[in-house]
């Protein structure tokens, strides 16, 4: 072999190795935006709570085959109207004991939660969970849970708990109405 067809070997090697380099980079970029299109606070959350990106991204990824093996589904519309009803009696019984409201909507949530087919287990486990379908109102549950934790150490007042039940209703609504803003019915 010649020199000149080693170094048109070389270069076809090199130009080989920076178009995979390149093909790499654009699909990580590619999913990176796929993420925090899907994911919006949450994924920013994720990035805060990790090393890095890439390990937020991976987190995020696990999680999301792991719901995607659950059987969420629907409700069904005596379901729906039933838990609509009892989502009604907690919200009249924050007048007269509000902290009592506060736990029967937590409660209730994971009702729905688990009719709706996700395993109901601790707290941080149902919230990531919930952020594969429902982002943006995952948020909601996770501050109407700070509030229920200060309330359990008496430090939440009264307007801290009518703040959780606004957060809970908000994620209650999407959960029982099956909201279409939800990732799974926009698929």
């Amino acid at each position: 072999m010649d020199s000149t067809t080693v170094i048109i070997a070389a270069i076809i090697v090199a130009i080989g190795l920076v178009a995979a380099a390149g093909l790499i980079v654009y699909m990580r970029r590619r999913r990176t935006h796929e993420l925090k299109s899907k994911f919006g606070p949450e994924y920013l959350r994720a990035v805060d709570e990790s090393k890095n990106a890439r390990e937020a991204e991976a987190r995020l990824e696990r999680r999301e085959k792991r719901v995607r093996s659950y059987a969420i589904h629907p409700l069904a519309a005596e379901a729906r109207a039933r838990f609509r009803e009892r989502w009604r009696e907690v919200q009249g019984e924050f007048v007269d004991s509000p902290k009592s409201a506060v736990k029967r909507a937590d409660d209730l949530l994971g009702e729905v939660m688990q009719a709706k087919g996700y395993p109901i287990g601790d707290f941080e486990q149902q919230s990531a969970d919930l952020s594969v379908d429902h982002p943006i109102v995952v948020q909601e549950y996770r501050a109407a849970h700070e509030i229920a934790i200060r309330e359990q150490q008496g430090e939440a007042g009264t307007e801290d708990l009518r703040q959780a039940m606004i957060h809970y209703r908000t994620l209650f609504d999407e959960l029982a109405n099956d909201n279409p803003t939800s990732v799974r019915a926009a698929e």
